[in-house]
């Protein structure tokens, strides 16, 4: 299979930053802001976009953290990430008939980044 790679140079907010604060006011509009951010970074990772987006793939994120501090997976789903990708028009949609997702954290305290394999 081919690989479509994006290299993001950050890494995602934890899911921990939103979940249970509320969903009105100020910390709507700072998610609101995050998710944004992120919908700009996955698109100028783009470097070939498909003529049609992709509506069966594998989507692997590998998240390179700065140290070996303990991540649980679930506090890095992907959410932002799937949702640019779909936005931008890499995949046609990130639901479960669509989207088959691999998350892995490595650590590279030289070079913290996001990349995504589209496959």
């Amino acid at each position: 299979m081919t690989c479509i790679k994006l290299v993001i140079p950050e890494i995602p907010p934890s899911n921990n930053r939103f979940m249970g604060r509320g969903s009105k006011g100020y910390q709507a509009f700072v998610y609101q802001e995050e998710k944004t951010k992120w919908e700009w970074l996955v698109r100028a990772a783009i470097k070939n976009k498909p003529k049609e987006p992709i509506e069966k793939a594998v989507v692997n994120i590998t998240y390179y953290f700065p140290d070996k501090r303990r991540r649980d997976p679930d506090n890095y789903s992907g959410k932002f990430l799937l949702d640019g990708l779909t936005r931008a028009g890499m995949i046609k949609d990130d639901s479960f008939s669509n989207i088959n997702l691999v998350l892995t954290g490595k650590v590279d305290g030289s070079n913290p980044r996001t990349e995504i394999c589209i496959e």
